[in-house]
């Protein structure tokens, strides 16, 4: 294995552990702080020293201890036998973790503990996606389309406001858990659209590792609320775009659209499971909420056995529905592509070029406006707009399928 590889194998172990590390910290020291940073040194001190010496046969336990004697030095320098010295000796023996209450799991158990409710919804979303999921600020920042500048304030705030409001580091019962739910699968999707389009320099185009790890966590987590509709409705959507992942990018490593995969290889287990618990959550006659509305639309495009075949006015139909209940320009975006196959490209650019203060910085936005200039035969103003996409898209695989598309133009 060579050095490249050794150390790419390490920074995986590393980021499977994250979570686990820093579950156990926070709950030894009650400070988030000083678990991140505690974490962040035993794993610079991994990448080190493991691809010289191996991977040791624990991995996790090994971060744990070395995080462990880095957090309680820390404490030490900063408080020269203060109560936080006293603490971190009292705390340096193997004392019992806390029971796990209605959480066995040690990820999901930290994610719900960050997703507090007296914290802004948007706060404890960014602070759980960056202490517990291990994204980087870019990758938040470009998920939530703000600045990166933006993005590292909230988490700030958040953990100021954890450390003045004197909230407690504690597993939540039974009963805190539907008043979490919500910053919880706002979590798990950003997790899953992370890993099925990554947007960090130099990782795989589609992370399967984030994937499944955020599929996991949700069936969990739908197993904890049973009578939640939306942890239903994420499950649903999420295997109902897993499904479809070994088409997802050639072997070439260019991005295949939904219209030109192959049907044929998509998981038939993983959509009949959705198509399902899309099903279920219809029987209920409940509304449905946000992820189940998007979970329907997926069900109407892994129904067809063709582009072609797809019921286009049920998939404009579902998206009026969901802007009603999520107005964002990001829906209004995905909505203007139903009405290309409508009313045609030049409805669904006058809609698009509505969206243009909102999504400047978003790569499809301006992916979407090239290709309507496309079909509609603006060719140079088609190729301005696939520049713009390329010079902002992320992922690799993407990059290429923008090139190409360009390079294509008259």
């Amino acid at each position: 294995m060579s050095a490249a590889d050794a150390t790419e194998a390490v920074t995986r172990a590393c980021q499977e552990e994250w979570a686990r590390v820093v579950a156990t910290l926070t709950r030894r020291f009650g400070d988030l702080d000083i678990a991140e940073e505690a974490a962040a040194e035993a794993f610079a001190t991994a990448v080190a020293r493991w691809p010289a010496d191996g991977v040791p046969p624990r991995p996790g336990a090994w971060l744990t201890t070395t995080a462990t004697r880095k957090a309680i030095d820390r404490i030490r320098r900063e408080n020269n036998r203060g109560d936080k010295h006293k603490e971190a000796q009292m705390l340096s023996h193997n004392d019992p973790p806390e029971p796990p209450g209605a959480l066995d799991d040690d990820r999901l158990r930290l994610i719900f503990t960050c997703c507090h409710p007296a914290l802004a919804m948007q706060a404890r979303v960014a602070l759980t996606l960056r202490l517990v999921a291990g994204l980087t600020v870019p990758q938040i920042a470009r998920a939530f389309l703000v600045p990166e500048t933006t993005i590292g304030q909230r988490i700030t705030r958040a953990k100021a406001k954890i450390t003045a409001a004197r909230i407690p580091y504690r597993v939540p019962s039974a009963d805190d858990l539907p008043a979490r739910a919500g910053g919880v699968l706002a979590v798990l999707y950003l997790v899953f659209n992370e890993g099925y389009l990554a947007t960090g320099p130099g990782t795989d185009p589609v992370r399967h590792d984030l994937t499944a790890e955020a599929i996991r966590l949700t069936r969990l987590t739908r197993a904890l609320l049973p009578a939640d509709g939306e942890a239903a409705g994420l499950l649903a959507l999420m295997l109902l775009t897993q499904a479809r992942r070994t088409a997802r990018v050639s072997a070439s490593g260019e991005l295949v659209t939904l219209a030109d995969q192959d049907r044929g290889t998509w998981d038939a287990a993983l959509i009949a499971e959705g198509h399902q618990l899309v099903r279920d959550r219809l029987a209920t006659q409940v509304a449905p909420g946000r992820y189940q509305i998007l979970a329907a639309i997926s069900a109407v495009h892994t129904s067809a056995r063709d582009i072609r075949d797809t019921d286009w006015p049920q998939v404009l139909t579902l998206y009026d529905q969901l802007t009603r209940l999520d107005p964002s320009p990001v829906i209004a975006l995905n909505r203007a592509i139903a009405v290309a196959e409508i009313d045609g490209p030049q409805a669904a650019l006058a809609a698009v070029d509505r969206l243009a203060d909102r999504l400047v910085g978003y790569h499809a936005y301006h992916a979407t406006r090239a290709d309507l200039l496309r079909r509609l035969g603006r060719s140079h103003q088609s190729r301005a707009a696939y520049d713009t996409a390329i010079e902002l898209a992320g992922n690799t695989a993407e990059t290429a399928y923008l090139t190409r598309r360009r390079d294509q133009l008259g």
